[in-house]
């Protein structure tokens, strides 16, 4: 986005998170770097406040928020307990629904939304358990953001990835097989990069998408084609 031009704000969830980000703001002298808890509605308050006074709109949203308890995503699906249930779907899903409703109106010219999903939404897979589901109602909700908002020029769209070299994967047990497990058996003979994740993100929020909305564009080397693995590899 920054390499295409684009004036950015950058959030952060807590202190710890805060020391991540801030490199990253200043290499791209984001011009508003603010706390944004979605389980705090004060703060999301004071950054949609802080856009409207700096830039008076909003052209584009990407949400990347996810978050279960990760002693859940091991064992069997069948011992999810209600509170993480809850929390999973809330801070998941609910998330993009309260931002959407938050950023829309800053969106007067026509704007993209973006949020990031994973093939655990619609196959089974290891060690993902409640965020299966988390991610397909995110899909879902995606789909009915996306008819309910078009008619406002507004474009909401997914991006599924593969497995990633990230510090929410790393929260997942058994993210190294399922890395190498991919990487193994895509077509392309790899998992998805950084750049070609932010590609794809640049095309949905610029004019070239402008006719593509409600979509999960997957973007995993080709691996969600699969029915099995490689022959070399059964």
């Amino acid at each position: 986005m920054h390499a295409e031009g684009a004036s950015l704000a950058l959030t952060y969830q807590n202190d710890s998170i805060k020391k991540r980000v801030a490199p990253l703001a200043e290499e791209f002298s984001a011009e508003i770097f603010e706390r944004a808890d979605t389980e705090d509605a004060e703060s999301l308050d004071h950054l949609f406040s802080r856009i409207e006074d700096v830039w008076g709109k909003l052209d584009f949203l990407v949400h990347a928020i996810a978050f279960s308890d990760r002693h859940e995503l091991t064992g069997r699906f069948v011992n999810t307990s209600r509170e993480n249930f809850k929390t999973s779907l809330t801070i998941s899903c609910y998330s993009l629904i309260d931002l959407t409703r938050r950023a829309y109106p800053l969106m007067r010219d026509g704007g993209t939304i973006l949020t990031v999903t994973f093939q655990g939404s619609n196959r089974v897979t290891p060690y993902y358990n409640i965020m299966g589901v988390a991610k397909a109602a995110l899909e879902s909700s995606v789909k009915y953001l996306a008819n309910d908002l078009g008619k406002d020029g507004i474009r909401v769209n997914a991006i599924s990835p593969g497995p990633m070299k990230t510090l929410a994967g790393a929260a997942i047990g058994g993210a190294r097989k399922t890395f190498r497990h991919t990487e193994t058996n895509a077509p392309l003979g790899a998992n998805a990069t950084l750049e070609a994740i932010g590609g794809a993100a640049v095309f949905l929020a610029s004019d070239y998408g402008v006719c593509t909305t409600g979509d999960i564009i997957t973007v995993d080397g080709g691996f969600h084609i699969l029915g099995m693995p490689q022959p070399d590899n059964l």
